[in-house]
């Protein structure tokens, strides 16, 4: 599995979400696109959207924490 987390230093929402990967053992890559340029502009791409978190999971793209979502695809 394959997932990406968009987010910055400042958000909780992304925090939430990446606590909430962490507590069920989910490995992850972040970027933080408030420091990295070129990670913002792949998110932008990918979702359509500026506000994070932005979270892409085998290509399927959850914008916000959406927990319901997140679940149903990390338990398949």
């Amino acid at each position: 599995m394959n997932i990406t987390v968009y987010s910055t230093s400042t958000c909780p929402w992304c925090t939430k979400a990446k606590d909430y990967l962490k507590s069920k053992g989910v490995d992850y890559k972040e970027v933080n696109v408030g420091i990295d340029r070129e990670g913002a502009i792949e998110m932008v791409k990918k979702s359509g959207q500026q506000g994070v978190p932005v979270i892409d999971i085998d290509g399927t793209i959850i914008i916000g924490f959406d927990q319901r979502r997140i679940d149903s695809l990390i338990t398949q």
